[in-house]
């Protein structure tokens, strides 16, 4: 027999949920993350989580829209300066810190597989509810610094936004850079913004 939830006990229940999933994905990611990992907390049945979430990958976007504003809120205050050599450079330096201090979006970006394994199971149009908080913001900053004439105006906006993430790569692979990391990073944030002024 179903079990009925009041509205409070499913406010209740989605808000641990929640709380357990952005745990969880960011300790072990989707796969290894069990259905009894993610209910326990929450006091509820493995077969009760189907009458919150449609699936492990639902809750993951869920958890990517939450999250979404807060890693917004980092990059806002490198979005307030106009474009420079100095901005842009401390755009990817936000950008850094925001991949580094959270291990949610860490992981995300580190593993390309868990979010091709949602856009696949609940499709581009939800998984596009995340681009208003991060990347809408980032793309109209770039278009307004070409509108401007300050940022080349040869490449798209959505192509400078892969530039600006190359500095995160060098990030997750420090280890293969050894003392020289922080030198190696320095130089390549400096590099690209240089790179990026018209």
């Amino acid at each position: 027999m179903a079990v009925a939830f009041t509205a409070d006990d499913r406010a209740r229940i989605t808000a641990r949920l929640l709380d357990t999933a952005e745990e969880l994905f960011a300790a072990q990611g989707l796969k290894k993350t069990s259905l009894d990992e993610l209910v326990a907390p929450s006091g509820i049945a493995k077969g009760s989580f189907y009458a919150f979430f449609e699936s492990k990958e639902e809750l993951y976007k869920e958890v990517m829209v939450r999250r979404a504003p807060l890693m917004g809120k980092l990059l806002a205050a490198a979005l307030d300066r106009p474009p420079s050599v100095e901005a842009l450079a401390g755009l990817m330096r936000s950008m850094i810190e925001a991949l580094t201090t959270d291990p949610f979006y860490r992981r995300l970006l580190t593993r390309p597989d868990e979010l091709e394994a949602v856009a696949r199971r609940v499709g581009p149009e939800e998984l596009a509810r995340v681009t208003p908080h991060l990347m809408t913001p980032l793309i109209d900053y770039l278009a307004q610094g070409q509108s401007d004439g300050v940022i080349v105006a040869d490449v798209p906006p959505e192509v400078l936004m892969g530039v600006l993430r190359t500095a995160g790569l060098l990030v997750i692979n420090r280890d293969r850079y050894g003392p020289d990391f922080e030198q190696v990073l320095d130089a390549t944030i400096n590099a690209l913004a240089r790179g990026l002024i018209a």
